[in-house]
């Protein structure tokens, strides 16, 4: 088996990149951050500081949001919706 020569992700990034999904899943569903926080039964600050990839998460509160936006957990870690929304 080959060994990866790619740098580990840093947590920040890992959290941005997470952050710009949400961010870009919301958009495209038309779906105001207040909208997405009452549809994930979470505060509106709370999705604000996740889209700027200020929150870590926890598993539950992931969920949470992949439930509200109709996708898996793991489509929240897809870098191509990152990419959509201009990173």
């Amino acid at each position: 088996m080959r060994k990866s020569t790619a740098k580990p992700l840093s947590k920040d990034e890992v959290l941005l990149r997470f952050g710009l999904a949400v961010r870009s899943l919301r958009n495209e569903r038309q779906l105001t951050q207040e909208q997405l926080a009452e549809l994930s039964e979470l505060h509106v600050t709370y999705i604000s500081q996740v889209e700027r990839g200020l929150k870590n998460l926890s598993l539950f509160n992931m969920h949470r949001i992949a439930e509200a936006l109709h996708v898996s957990p793991a489509e929240l870690f897809d870098t191509s919706s990152s990419k959509r929304a201009g990173r």
